[in-house]
């Protein structure tokens, strides 16, 4: 397996990004830290913590990415590299890290993801089935997690923008993408935690510049295997990675304002697939009826019929807003239910007081965060037609984690 790790002002994360390479108990890896013209002290820091020296590799130049000024290779750690480029966007080192990388999987990380120690190992075993040819992990938040090398503890003794994604990144991924996995129809792979074909990247001219390079390269796998009938896209729960999330209510807008953007830059983009498939492929379905009519535009609807009653007829529009808020409430408490049973059953648990904290959350999520990701949504859109360009880098928290090996259980979060 081939590793990305695309950096652009990391400076804040890249030395916790180099120690949890380190842990990765996986020998067949080559890691690429693809330096997208940083103007902080990142390449700095990768000089120093890697001891770089000049290094060459041929390239097929199949990929179109902006100009490599130099490429190294580590002193301390075999199979290590650094590609120097100039800046030209996360898809763009992408492009470049799939040029210079030679193994036959693909594996791209943010440069805030530390994979569990058997991640690979997990990831590679799903791979021994040739219709594979792409899958994501499971990403849980980083911060509030210890672990060794057998057992994770989760400790909620963290900010509410925090705890409201640790519940939000189990329902999303062990329902959603769970699901989604098993009816052929997953429209995004993680861009924490992602493994592609390397041939097929290729076959598919790789990434694209766009808001959400993660949503669009999974929708190109999608177009592949339309044509490919056979192959397939898998979701392995079991393969877990950990990323930094965005610690305040301001940095967690910004992402999921491009989120959405990004959203909505696909249904664009791959509009005349998902109407001609829609009725056949159920990626399209679920992608055009599922997230954009009921999750995007029947918002709207919604919104703008109470805003009319609250005008015309206040009786009748607080009468549907209560029956609104207990309808929605209700089908949340049953998907959040079943959401706790199935992370137990994949060993996701929170013990003690902890069980408290979970339950608190839950319930605020039901009736508070649940009306903020619907706010995220119906502003997100609006701003994708006013700058579908604006990346909005979230920043980085400048924690220093701790993650060697011989320290036992440690905190990482």
């Amino acid at each position: 397996m081939s590793i990305l790790i695309p950096c652009y002002n990391e400076e804040n994360i890249i030395e916790t990004a180099i120690k949890g390479m380190e842990r990765i108990d996986y020998a067949a890896k080559e890691i690429f830290y693809i330096n997208d013209g940083s103007q902080d002290g990142t390449m700095k820091i990768l000089h120093n913590l890697l001891r770089l020296v000049p290094d060459t590799r041929k390239i097929e130049n199949r990929l179109q990415f902006k100009k490599v000024k130099n490429f190294y290779k580590s002193t301390l750690y075999p199979n290590v590299y650094v590609i120097d480029k100039e800046n030209g966007g996360k898809h763009d080192a992408l492009n470049a890290g799939i040029e210079y990388s030679n193994n036959e999987l693909v594996v791209t990380l943010d440069a805030d993801s530390i994979l569990a120690d058997d991640a690979l190992r997990v990831l590679n075993t799903e791979f021994q089935d040739n219709a594979v040819i792409a899958a994501g992990g499971m990403v849980h938040p980083l911060q509030g997690v210890s672990f060794n090398k057998k057992k994770v503890h989760r400790s909620l003794l963290v900010n509410h923008v925090i705890r409201f994604q640790i519940f939000e990144f189990i329902k999303g991924f062990y329902i959603n993408r769970v699901s989604l996995a098993k009816l052929d129809a997953l429209s995004v792979i993680s861009g924490a935690f992602g493994i592609f074909n390397r041939e097929i990247l290729f076959q598919v001219n790789g990434y694209r510049k766009t808001l959400g390079e993660d949503i669009d390269i999974t929708l190109k796998f999608q177009q592949y295997i339309l044509k490919n009938p056979g192959k397939r896209m898998a979701f392995v729960p079991n393969a877990v990675c950990f990323t930094e999330c965005p610690e305040t209510w301001r940095d967690l807008f910004k992402q999921r304002v491009r989120w959405q953007k990004a959203f909505i830059d696909c249904i664009v983009h791959y509009f005349p697939m998902l109407i001609k498939t829609f009725l056949f492929r159920t990626v399209s379905f679920f992608m055009f009826i599922d997230s954009f009519i009921l999750g995007t535009i029947a918002i709207y609807f919604t919104v703008f019929n109470i805003g009319y009653m609250l005008i015309t007829n206040l009786d009748q529009a607080m009468n549907l807003m209560i029956l609104y808020l207990l309808g929605v409430v209700s089908l949340n408490v049953i998907y959040s239910m079943f959401a706790v049973y199935l992370a137990r059953y994949y060993e996701v648990r929170f013990e003690g007081k902890e069980k408290i904290r979970f339950a608190f959350t839950i319930l605020l999520d039901l009736v508070v965060y649940r009306f903020v990701t619907l706010f995220f949504v119906l502003y997100g859109t609006v701003a994708y037609f006013v700058n579908s360009n604006d990346w909005n880098k979230v920043a980085r928290t400048g924690r220093n984690y701790e993650l060697e090996k011989d320290k036992g259980l440690v905190k990482v979060g």
